[in-house]
């Protein structure tokens, strides 16, 4: 019998560390990709100690560096003939202005360009029967997308919650974007909303603001709830190019996010920014 294979990035912490024990448990070979090797050893043998049988693999993966992406994809393309299910989980907020390796925002970067250079990548693994579930926020409703600053992303003052808005709003774009292409695949792509998780790395600046919102946080095994419906539910394989929130329900977007020419737009500079520089 085949053992699903699932790529999950972000697992060292809070719900990516949820999803990658639920995944285990539920039968499926686990590849973790994390910027962490050691941390993610240590999840790792966590996972196998409360999940008998647990078939995992720890991959180093720094989404904010394409190098590190392709490497990473390498290794995972000759671990699996076939991938059934990719999580993008991985995502980070930061305070401060700073670049990826690659010279990009480090945030949209690691949030995703990273994730969009691997789901490239790994493509050619998934089959028709196969999920790719990203890891959105209902932050992106607040985001807008200039392009331009993109590219050059400190021509104007750095602002964390809009830099932040702007990568989800990214995450929910290619999520449409891709699920057009993919749609007489039989590969289901869906995105989500896991809902204010409460962990210790949240950002400085939803920190301040936590005693205002604390009734509305949820832990980490409730916020992996929707990654784990699309992931695994036999019913989320029926749905395509969908927006869910942290109650398994699916929502509208912004109409930023609906807008397929901007979509193309992203998508078309994604890959631009993506691509391996040339040599002469």
């Amino acid at each position: 019998m085949n053992i699903p294979t699932t790529v999950i990035t972000g697992t060292t912490h809070g719900i990516g560390t949820v999803t990658a024990r639920e995944l285990a448990r539920a039968g499926h070979r686990v590849l973790m990709l994390v910027r962490d090797p050691q941390a993610g050893e240590r999840v790792k043998a966590e996972i196998k100690a409360q999940v008998q049988g647990a078939q995992l693999a720890v991959v180093q993966c720094d989404l904010a560096n394409f190098e590190s992406v392709r490497a990473a994809a390498a290794q995972v393309q000759q671990q699996a003939d076939r991938i059934d299910c990719l999580i993008n989980n991985a995502g980070i907020a930061s305070m401060k202005a700073e670049l990826s390796a690659d010279g990009y925002e480090k945030v949209f970067a690691t949030n995703h360009l990273g994730p969009f250079l691997l789901t490239e990548l790994l493509r050619p693994g998934l089959q028709a029967g196969a999920r790719i579930v990203n890891v959105a926020s209902c932050a992106h409703l607040k985001g807008t997308l200039d392009l331009g600053q993109v590219s050059q992303p400190f021509s104007t003052r750095f602002r964390p919650q809009a830099v932040y808005a702007q990568s989800k709003l990214a995450n929910v774009m290619h999520t449409f974007a891709l699920s057009r292409r993919l749609a007489a695949s039989g590969i289901a792509v869906n995105c989500l909303h896991p809902g204010v998780v409460r962990t210790n790395l949240l950002p400085r600046w939803v920190q301040v603001v936590k005693p205002l919102i604390s009734h509305h946080m949820i832990d980490a095994e409730r916020g992996a709830r929707t990654t784990l419906y699309l992931a695994l539910d036999p019913a989320a394989a029926l749905l395509q190019g969908c927006y869910l929130d942290e109650f398994q329900q699916v929502q509208s977007a912004s109409p930023i996010a609906l807008d397929e020419a901007l979509q193309e737009g992203l998508w078309t500079a994604s890959q631009r920014w993506v691509a391996p520089a040339r040599t002469t």
